[in-house]
């Protein structure tokens, strides 16, 4: 199970930290992401951890996103910073591993975090 939490709705140019907690899934020994879907287009990767402490970012949130996981692995979270936030970061944002896990022959995903920046 994946639990988001961290969303709202901002001003442009402030900040969020989004959290992810995870059940039956170590966080800290698979490839983790953030992910978003935005009104009307398909989810999309957005950041991404690897296991080995790669950070990689999509080109939309390069300098402005921070994805890191808590420090004590036993709390099992990760985490996304998103600072200046703008409009077009809109949308409910999930985490999942990357690829994202499977059950029953179709992707799982928690029930997300809305995060909302108005102009």
């Amino acid at each position: 199970q994946l639990v988001e939490s961290g969303g709202g709705f901002v001003q442009a140019g402030e900040s969020l930290t989004l959290s992810c907690a995870a059940f039956a899934i170590l966080l800290w020994r698979v490839d983790v992401g953030w992910y978003r879907q935005a009104p009307g287009k398909q989810r999309e990767l957005v950041a991404q951890l690897t296991s080995g402490d790669v950070v990689n970012y999509a080109d939309s949130g390069k300098g402005r996103f921070t994805i890191f996981r808590e420090s004590d692995n036993a709390k099992n979270t990760v985490y996304l910073q998103m600072a200046d936030l703008k409009p077009e970061d809109s949308g409910v944002y999930y985490c999942n591993t990357v690829p994202p896990v499977v059950v029953a022959g179709e992707n799982y995903w928690g029930q997300g975090t809305q995060v909302t920046v108005s102009s």
